[in-house]
């Protein structure tokens, strides 16, 4: 049921052949910028908005800080010092944290995305704004022989350094604009889809 073929190449592939990347984006606090500052940021976003001629979708997720790695390096850190008194204050801000984490919900990170789509030629946005259903019904009637998948892995190799060029030139305006960005690989996609999918089960399961 979901729209995903593959993950390659740090590349979504979508059921209907056309592509994804996604970018994880540093976030900036204007407020620590001064007003000369905060209006250079501003005006290159809007000029980053009236460059793009390519839809892209901005992803914010708040998702749960897990405190549990910390803590595990805490106590090991805390069980080599010798000093009585020190050992006391680590254990106590141990149970601090133990505490915190217990309560799940009490602190959110949050993390921000660009998701970049390419479709070949100017059919991006006649290929995003179908309904579902067309989508789906282009699927179901596509019949892949020998031929139509080489033809299609030709495609995706055209298409990947289309995508690329985007993911590039996005990153650029955004470090103009003293934001960082890097593209996120296979794992760290798998990663994100099954948290979004499965945000319970995430939890209870080591990082792919």
């Amino acid at each position: 049921m979901l729209p995903f073929s593959e993950i390659k190449n740090d590349t979504i592939i979508l059921k209907d052949w056309w592509l994804r990347a996604i970018l994880k984006v540093n976030w900036l606090n204007l407020d620590l910028k001064n007003s000369d500052e905060q209006i250079i940021v501003l005006e290159q976003y809007k000029k980053f908005l009236n460059w793009l001629d390519f839809p892209i979708q901005i992803l914010v997720r708040n998702s749960y800080l897990d405190l549990s790695g910390y803590i595990d390096y805490m106590k090991g850190n805390v069980e080599k010092i010798e000093n009585l008194t020190l050992k006391k204050q680590g254990e106590w801000y141990i149970k601090f944290l133990e505490d915190i984490d217990m309560q799940q919900g009490l602190i959110y990170t949050k993390d921000f995305y660009i998701v970049i789509p390419y479709y070949e030629g100017e059919k991006d946005n006649e290929q995003i704004n179908k309904a579902w259903y067309t989508k789906f019904i282009d699927i179901l009637n596509s019949k892949d022989d020998v031929e139509k998948i080489v033809e299609k892995y030709r495609s995706f190799i055209k298409w990947k350094k289309m995508l690329e060029t985007r993911c590039n030139l996005i990153i650029e305006w955004l470090n103009s604009m003293w934001i960082g960005a890097e593209r996120i690989t296979n794992s760290e996609i798998i990663s994100l889809l099954f948290r979004t999918y499965n945000p319970l089960l995430h939890n209870s399961q080591s990082e792919i």
